[in-house]
């Protein structure tokens, strides 16, 4: 057990331990950050600031609505379906006010993960983006949910620009598809009914749940990962404790382009900043490089989240290279690996080194980052405070140094299990708290660690799990097919992303437009293949087992990469 190795790995401003129980629950820090920071700035977007005071009085209207309006009890769950715009925070922190489980839901969801995601999680209540709002009105009365309200993208603008961005929002961009939801309440109406009304401030324990954060695990469908109070006050206290004498308390401005749906952006952004009073920069559409990088342009940030695919997205934009980087201090890079020639191009446009780590979503999600002041490319860095890393073989047999195994964590950070499953959670966490990671690793002499493979079939896209099962499971319902498989195939703008062969019945004829149709219809767009192969058969064990590996070995040797 390496439990004093890291020790002396640590610079003397970085804890080698945190207090997880320093609080009982995020509602104690929200209440005593949303104090001490009152009037410092907390999120920005669409040119809209609001500080730390404001968010916990709009926060406290909406959990006042929620306990006075509705029939929601502590502990019922509420899916979030939002981009990043300010009516997030509001609602997560007003959610958690009231007691509720908050429930990330990707705004770009098909209606069919929609449908298992809030029936799995037990949803008792949705808000959602106008955008995507027909969507639940064809999914919800499959589900169990009860409320909903649904906000437009200029709902939290002063009241004539709130009234033109929304016009324009609906009818002349045409993103608002119309909808029947006639018992669904306006954003802004909910607001208004809970605006100066008293809360009846929610104190859960530290080991009750206080996000269920789907993803599929190192494998198959989407699970719950049961995160608690305790889980995610860790990894904002690790995440503070990393960067040392680098952060200062709210002083910083930090750009913000990963949804905060994810959990990468939604403790980075809603946890740790809070914790120390910083600015987020909330962009609510990355893709739109012009208008990310004129939002940019209006402050003088000094840190950056973000991963691979978008980095080398700004790095090639002229634009962007014009920006002034003074100020810039700390870019963290996660979700994806991050390429040594796309650390080393930030570094020459921003003049800043990236920080690479490594988490899961069931790691809350930090575990590992490379230490600011000794970065050491093609690592994932060192264990986060309070946290153990350990390399074992197909036996469980832990590893020494050097030796390259399935790497593990243990931290308080680590979820409590999967939301009701209980054989998936015993498969991943054993009694004494180890989690494997499903990744192949090394640990190196001097405390850096490598992965060097994937012990898995998860398909890595721009930083999204992607989930071979889940593509086959979709595929497979179209008449046709017999048999398929998903792989990860490298790709230079995202890191991986799906190709799926198929196998169609005898007799039976279908085409590559056909099988990207259903796709498109039935999986997020991230997940849609990019290539597609028929073949007559497909590789498999003697039970039928198809070997996925041998696809991907295949396509590795075209490439030249095997």
């Amino acid at each position: 057990m390496l439990e004093n190795f890291w020790k002396d790995k640590y610079s003397a401003d970085v804890p080698f331990e945190i207090d997880p129980d320093l609080f009982p629950n995020i509602q104690a820090v929200m209440h005593q950050s949303c104090s001490r920071y009152a009037d410092k700035p907390a999120f920005t977007c669409l040119g809209k600031t609001i500080t730390w005071g404001e968010l916990y009085s709009l926060s406290g209207a909406f959990a006042a609505y929620l306990q006075e309006h509705t029939d929601l009890q502590p502990g019922d769950r509420i899916a979030v379906q939002m981009p990043n715009i300010l009516q997030y925070p509001i609602v997560v922190f007003g959610a958690m006010r009231a007691g509720m489980v908050i429930v990330n839901t990707n705004p770009l969801y098909t209606t069919r993960e929609m449908e298992h995601q809030f029936n799995d999680s037990g949803a008792k209540a949705l808000v959602c983006l106008a955008n995507m709002a027909h969507l639940a009105e064809e999914v919800l009365p499959k589900t169990g949910v009860k409320h909903v309200i649904v906000t437009e993208l200029g709902d939290t603008l002063p009241l004539f620009k709130r009234l033109l961005v929304n016009y324009v929002v609906k009818n002349v961009k045409k993103m608002v598809p119309p909808y029947n939801l006639p018992n669904a309440v306006k954003f802004t109406r909910a607001m208004a009914l809970g605006q100066g009304r008293p809360v009846k401030e929610a104190s859960p324990d530290s080991g009750d749940i206080a996000v269920l954060q789907y993803t599929g695990g190192t494998t198959g469908v989407a699970k719950g990962a049961m995160l608690t109070h305790r889980n995610l006050i860790a990894n904002m206290l690790q995440a503070r404790g990393l960067m040392g004498d680098s952060l200062e308390e709210a002083g910083e401005t930090i750009v913000a382009p990963l949804p905060l749906y994810h959990i990468y952006a939604f403790t980075m952004h809603c946890m740790a900043m809070m914790f120390v009073g910083n600015h987020n920069l909330l962009i609510a559409n990355p893709r739109d490089l012009p208008g990310m990088i004129k939002d940019m342009s209006k402050w003088q940030f000094s840190g950056f989240v973000g991963l691979n695919t978008l980095f080398v997205a700004l790095c090639n934009n002229a634009e962007f290279r014009q920006l002034d980087f003074s100020k810039l201090k700390l870019t963290f890079s996660g979700g994806m690996a991050l390429q040594k020639a796309t650390a080393e191009r930030w570094k020459e446009v921003t003049g800043c080194d990236i920080c690479e780590g490594f988490g899961m979503t069931e790691t809350s999600p930090l575990a590992s980052i490379n230490p600011i002041g000794n970065i050491k490319l093609g690592t994932i860095g060192i264990p986060v405070p309070s946290t153990l890393f350990k390399v074992i073989d197909d036996d469980g047999k832990e590893l020494p140094l050097g030796e390259r195994g399935e790497l593990c964590v243990k931290g308080p950070q680590v979820m409590k299990g999967y939301w009701k499953r209980q054989e998936a959670t015993d498969e991943i966490l054993d009694s004494e708290g180890w989690l494997k990671t499903g990744d192949i690793g090394i640990i190196d002499e001097d405390g850096f660690i490598r992965i060097v493979d994937r012990k898995k079939d998860m398909i890595l896209v721009s930083g999204f799990n992607v989930y071979p099962n889940e593509l086959e499971d979709a595929l497979a319902t179209l008449p046709g097919v017999m048999m398929c498989a998903a792989i990860g195939i490298p790709d230079e703008k995202s890191g991986e992303a799906v190709k799926m062969f198929v196998v169609v019945k005898p007799g039976e004829k279908l085409t590559k437009e056909q099988v990207m149709a259903h796709m498109r219809e039935n999986v997020t767009g991230y997940k849609v293949p990019r290539a597609i192969e028929f073949r007559d058969t497909l590789p498999a064990t003697n039970v039928g087992k198809i070997l996925r590996r041998e696809l991907r070995d295949e396509e590795l040797k075209k490439l030249g990469k095997k």
